[in-house]
């Protein structure tokens, strides 16, 4: 037998026993459902050593062959992620099952009742890279919303990753459901993840969470449905009212609290009018947190020794300590930069006026727009979602970080006494 059947024997065969585990979450009650998600919070805490031990191998590997400190950020795990893993879990517990809400329902002339309720999806598939987090989060979310999970990590992470399934699958079984419900796809060639791309009647919904090349990749190769997730090329806009101490604050927090996430800050957009006041002390305090900054000529004449942006820099997503800055002349041309330039992600005003942040609210095309506040706020933990399955930058089914409701369908259910249409 081939490599290549090989491989598409494993991923079809893990997607069967998957849509057959999905038929029964779909009628899990939600105490079942919870008692699951508990299993699988405490069997995290048990189970921390072998999780770690693992992810050092994964860690060890990415630092021989050269891996950004940003990206091994997002691959490192520690007892206070693990710990976060567990909250995230612990935060689903609480939240609302989602399958069986009436959407609506109603009554028509002829006597027939039609409602509207949520049900689960099915099977959902999942390829992504780095953050063995997503391989507990999309675990749990799935599991609350009824759906079986099929995980395609990236190799960076793959002794973490089947660890964490590992562990999961156990505890889920230990609760009475079945450990099918996650599956963890061990092969990490692209085959393998091209192969899951076009398992129509067995996927019913792909969900990549990664770079711009991992999601072009899969837009194109994909033939069952996709949710658009998880490109930021997210911007500030300092507004000639602006608070400067707050600017700064937040431009800060959003570019290095953790750099290497999809709604970190990769360009400040400054008004000309505050831009002789901020970016100095602006572009000192960034780069005293490491970051190097690429300015615009107008940037360059306020701070000389800044190297010159390039059109490339307005358009890339660096998921580093790199920082594009451009001083503009008005909301006007910093709201026609972010339409040029922005993934539709997360973008923030830093501003004192009521109507300059009710425009940039309305005129913004983007599934988080924030007002004075941190574009890391785009996040379904900060949400209050629990945990968060992906950030959908796309307007169809779901936009923004996806919780449980984003992880249903809806079906009608209808009732009568023996219409028939004449």
């Amino acid at each position: 037998m081939g490599a290549q059947t090989v491989t598409q024997s494993e991923v079809r065969g893990k997607a069967v026993k998957a849509q057959q585990a999905a038929r029964r979450l779909a009628l899990a009650t939600t105490a079942e459902k919870d008692a699951a998600l508990r299993s699988m919070a405490e069997a995290l805490l048990d189970g921390a050593d072998r999780i770690l031990q693992a992810n050092a191998a994964d860690v060890e590997r990415a630092e021989a062959a050269g891996t950004s400190k940003a990206l091994l950020d997002r691959l490192r795990l520690n007892r206070d992620r693990i710990q976060g893993m567990v909250e995230g879990l612990e935060q689903i517990i609480g939240l609302a099952d989602p399958v069986g809400e009436v959407v609506r329902m109603w009554r028509r002339p002829n006597g027939l009742q039609v409602g509207q309720v949520r049900t689960p999806i099915g099977v959902i598939a999942m390829i992504y890279e780095s953050r063995p987090n997503v391989t507990v989060d999309a675990s749990g979310l799935c599991l609350k919303a009824g759906n079986a999970v099929i995980l395609r990590g990236g190799s960076d992470a793959i002794e973490s990753n089947r660890a964490l399934a590992g562990i999961l699958r156990e505890a889920i079984a230990s609760a009475g459901l079945p450990a099918d419900a996650v599956q963890l796809i061990e092969n990490t060639d692209r085959a393998a993840a091209e192969e899951l791309m076009r398992l129509n009647g067995l996927v019913d919904l792909l969900i990549p969470r990664g770079g711009a090349g991992l999601i072009k990749r899969v837009m194109e190769t994909a033939t069952i449905p996709v949710v658009e997730t998880g490109v930021g090329n997210c911007h500030a806009y300092v507004d000639a009212s602006a608070d400067l101490d707050m600017a700064e604050r937040i431009v800060l927090n959003g570019k290095v609290q953790r750099p290497g996430v999809c709604n970190a800050l990769e360009t400040l957009l400054v008004h000309q009018a505050v831009a002789e006041r901020s970016l100095p002390r602006m572009v000192q305090v960034l780069r005293e947190h490491g970051v190097e900054i690429r300015g615009c000529e107008r940037t360059r004449r306020i701070v000389p020794d800044v190297a010159a942006a390039t059109e490339e820099d307005w358009e890339t997503e660096y998921l580093d300590l790199i920082l594009a800055v451009r001083v503009v002349d008005s909301l006007d041309e910093a709201l026609d930069h972010i339409a040029r330039y922005g993934t539709r992600h997360s973008e923030t005003i830093i501003t004192q006026g009521y109507a300059e942040a009710r425009r940039f609210q309305a005129e913004v095309d983007a599934a988080a727009v924030y007002v004075n506040a941190s574009t890391r706020f785009t996040d379904g933990f900060a949400f209050g979602f629990g945990a968060e399955i992906g950030i959908s930058t796309q307007k169809l089914h779901a936009r923004g970080p996806m919780g449980l409701p984003e992880l249903t369908t809806t079906k009608y259910v209808v009732s009568g006494d023996g219409q028939i249409r004449g």
